[in-house]
């Protein structure tokens, strides 16, 4: 579990084709020490396994395999050497929960149709894939690319989200532009809630 609050910024520097597996480096400044093998990484939103970990030219990296569903699901099998990835380390008991709960279960990809820049801050339309509209509410929770946000407006597959100065600075929403693809997973409880209506009907 995570709760989409930004912690690092990685750096894909190394992919590797492995037959139906696609192998990922990612550079990030994680202490080398503080990651488990097998440790659950959040990576621009979907969960993924280090592998293997390692030092390299000042900078932690580790390793993460990309399968089927993974490429098929979300934005990973467009990555290339240089893409910039939002990093968070997995949920401990105890930690701040300080965005909302996040499994790392991408949806799927949502697509950027407008931004509008404004007093240091940026207003972004974002469409959503159809099926997923009746998930997303008005000031509900939504996850992209790893990064927990509040529904501003939404109206049938189409929402916007406003970023502040700091989120920009802190991820790569900064660096976005129209007509980029976006993981996004929907709130968790809003998926129950859709569950238990449609159960009862």
């Amino acid at each position: 579990m995570f709760t989409g609050l930004i912690s690092d910024v990685g750096e894909v520097v190394a992919i590797e084709q492995r037959g139906a597996l696609i192998r990922m480096r990612i550079a990030c400044s994680y202490p080398a020490d503080g990651i488990l093998l097998g440790a659950s990484i959040a990576c621009n939103g979907p969960c993924l396994t280090a592998v293997d970990i390692g030092t390299a030219n000042g900078r932690t990296w580790f390793d993460v395999d990309a399968a089927a569903e993974t490429l098929a699901r979300t934005t990973v099998g467009s990555w290339v050497l240089g893409t910039k990835i939002n990093l968070e380390r997995s949920l401990r008991i105890g930690d701040e929960l300080g965005g909302h709960l996040v499994t790392g279960h991408v949806d799927g990809v949502a697509t950027i149709e407008a931004l509008n820049a404004f007093d240091g801050m940026t207003k972004f339309d974002i469409r959503a894939p159809t099926v997923l509209a009746k998930f997303i509410a008005e000031k509900g929770s939504i996850c992209l690319d790893g990064t927990s946000l509040t529904v501003n407006s939404v109206k049938d597959s189409l929402l916007s989200v406003l970023l502040i100065p700091h989120t920009l600075a802190v991820t790569t929403w900064g660096g976005l532009k129209r007509g980029d693809h976006l993981n996004i997973e929907v709130d968790l409880m809003a998926r129950y809630a859709a569950r238990l209506v449609d159960a009862r009907s």
